[in-house]
C-alpha cells in the first residue's frame, strides 16, 4: 500500500472513531478513486466497512464492488440493508452483475435477481444463457440505441435522456423494428448532422460487430486490429445482445496472457490470484504435471541403460550429457514460445504449419553449426579426442534442429486438434526433447567412434 494510502487509512480510521463518519466520511472519500476504495477496504474490520460504504453514494458503492469479488459483493449486498443494497445492486455493470450471479449460489441469485426491474432481469438473462469466456458473456446491455428512422434531433435527445445510464455515448447503435443492428452512428456525426436528417440517411451500414459466441481471444484481437473502444455484440439473427468495452477487453488479455504463462510453466491455471489460491488448489494444479513430466522422463531413463555400454566403454561421453539435451531443450523451448504466442495474436494460423516448419527446420540448421563450433571447441579444450569433438559436434547440429522442428510443429498441431497450444508448453517440449536428444547422441556416438562393433 502507498504512503499516501496508509495515511488516508489512518484519516478514515479517525473520523470512524470520534462519530464523525456521516459528516467527514463523504468528503474525505469524495475523490478517492472505486479502486482505491475497495483496495483500502481490507484495511478496516467488516463494521468499519459497513460505515464507510453505507454513507456513500449508490453510484459511488456500485463502481467499487465491481473490484471486489463475488463473495465480497454478496456480503455487503447482504449486508448493506435492502433498500440501499438494490440501489448498489442496480448500479453495477450488467456483465458484473452476470458473473457475480454466476459465482453465488442459486438460491442468493434468485433473490437478488427480483431486485432488478422486469425489463433489465430481461437483458440479464439474455446474457447469462452465453457461456463465459465468449462475446456475449463479456457484453453489457448499458448502451445507446436508436431506431434508424429517427431524426438526428430525436436521436440526440434519447442520447441526453439515458446518457447517463450508458457505459458509453460514443456511439449510438442503429436497429430497425426487429432490432436488428443495421448501422452505427458516433456522437460527432449526430451533433454536426441536420436535425430532421433521418439516421439511415448517414449512419455507417459497415458495422464490425462480434458474434456472441466468438471466444475472448478473438474478441481481444479484433479491438487490437481496429483500434475501437467499444464493439457491438449480436446473436445469429443480427439481433443486438449488447456492447464489448475496450476496458474488458484488456481484462481479457491480462487474464489470457497469466493462463498462457502458467501453462507453459508446466502448471495448470489457477483459479484465483496466487496469494488468495488455496495451498491444496496450488498443489492440485501443479501435481498433475509433474506426475505425467516425471513418466515422460522415464523414456530418457529407459534410453541411458539401452546404451550403456556405448557410456561405459566411451566414459567421457557422459560429459556432455547436460550440455547437449540442455542446448536441445532451450532450442525447443525458444521455438515454442515464439509459436504459440503467434498463434494467440493471430499472426500465425493452422494453415502456416508447413511454412513454419520448414522455416524452424533451416534456421535449426544455422543455430545447430553455430553452437557445434562452440562445441567442437569446448571438447578438445577438455582433452577430448577429434572424434569425440566430431560427435558432439554433429550431435548438437541434429539435436537443434529437431528440437527447433519439433518444438514449432508441436503447438499447431495442439492448435488443429482443439488443444491450448500453451498446454503443450516448454517443459513437455523440453520432456520430448531430451529422449530424442539422447537417442541421437548415443546413435551417433556408436557410428563415429565405432563402439561396439
Amino acid at each position: 500500500m502507498t504512503v499516501l494510502n496508509e495515511n488516508l487509512v489512518d484519516v478514515i480510521r479517525d473520523a470512524l472513531r470520534t462519530g464523525e463518519s456521516k459528516e467527514n466520511l463523504p468528503r474525505i472519500l469524495e475523490d478517492l478513486q472505486p479502486f482505491d476504495l475497495a483496495n483500502i477496504l481490507p484495511e478496516f474490520e467488516k463494521s468499519e466497512q459497513l460505515n464507510i460504504m453505507s454513507v456513500l453514494p449508490a453510484g459511488k458503492v456500485a463502481d467499487a464492488l465491481e473490484y471486489l469479488e463475488p463473495v465480497q459483493q454478496y456480503w455487503f449486498l447482504f449486508h448493506l440493508g435492502e433498500p440501499f443494497a438494490r440501489k448498489v445492486l442496480n448500479g453495477m455493470s450488467s456483465d458484473i452483475i452476470v458473473d457475480f450471479f454466476a459465482a453465488i449460489h442459486q438460491r442468493q441469485a434468485d433473490r437478488l435477481f427480483q431486485w432488478l426491474p422486469k425489463e433489465y432481469q430481461t437483458k440479464v438473462r439474455s446474457l447469462m444463457s452465453y457461456p463465459e469466456n465468449t462475446a456475449g458473456g463479456l457484453a453489457i446491455v448499458e448502451y445507446v440505441s436508436a431506431r434508424k428512422n429517427w431524426t438526428a434531433e430525436q436521436a440526440l435527445a434519447h442520447v441526453r435522456k439515458i446518457g447517463n445510464e450508458a457505459e458509453i455515448v460514443s456511439y449510438v447503435y442503429v436497429l430497425d423494428a426487429p432490432g436488428r443492428l443495421v448501422g452505427i452512428v458516433s456522437l460527432r456525426e449526430l451533433i454536426l448532422a441536420a436535425p430532421k436528417m433521418k439516421l439511415e440517411e448517414f449512419m455507417n451500414r459497415n458495422v464490425i460487430s462480434l458474434n456472441a459466441y466468438t471466444d475472448q481471444e478473438e474478441v481481444a484481437r479484433v479491438f487490437g486490429q481496429y483500434d475501437l473502444v467499444a464493439l457491438p455484440v449480436v446473436d445469429k439473427n443480427s439481433r443486438m445482445v449488447g456492447i464489448v468495452t475496450v476496458d474488458d477487453v484488456l481484462d481479457v488479455v491480462e487474464e489470457e496472457a497469466t493462463e498462457d504463462i502458467q501453462l507453459l510453466g508446466g502448471s495448470q491455471p489457477l483459479d484465483a490470484p496466487y496469494m488468495q489460491a488455496s495451498f491444496f488448489s496450488l498443489y492440485r494444479k501443479r501435481v498433475g504435471w509433474l506426475l505425467i513430466l516425471f513418466v515422460a522422463q522415464a523414456f530418457t531413463s529407459n534410453i541411458l541403460r539401452h546404451y550403456e555400454g556405448v557410456l561405459s566403454e566411451v566414459i567421457s561421453l557422459a560429459l556432455f550429457i547436460p550440455l547437449l539435451i540442455g542446448t536441445g531443450g532451450n532450442a525447443g523451448a525458444q521455438a515454442s514460445t515464439l509459436v504459440v504466442r503467434a498463434l494467440a495474436v493471430g499472426e500465425l494460423t493452422v494453415g502456416d504449419f508447413a511454412r513454419v516448419v520448414w522455416r524452424e527446420s533451416r534456421l535449426g540448421i544455422l543455430l545447430g553449426l553455430t553452437m557445434a563450433v562452440a562445441t567442437y571447441i569446448r571438447a578438445v579444450t577438455i582433452g577430448g579426442s577429434m572424434d569425440l569433438g566430431i560427435t558432439v559436434s554433429a550431435t548438437i547440429v541434429a539435436i537443434v534442429t529437431v528440437s527447433s522442428t519439433v518444438g514449432a510443429a508441436i503447438p499447431i498441431v495442439g492448435r488443429k486438434v482443439g488443444v491450448d497450444p500453451a498446454v503443450l508448453s516448454a517443459p513437455v517440449i523440453t520432456t520430448i526433447i531430451d529422449s530424442a536428444g539422447l537417442f541421437i547422441y548415443f546413435e551417433f556416438a556408436r557410428r563415429i567412434l565405432l563402439i561396439g562393433q
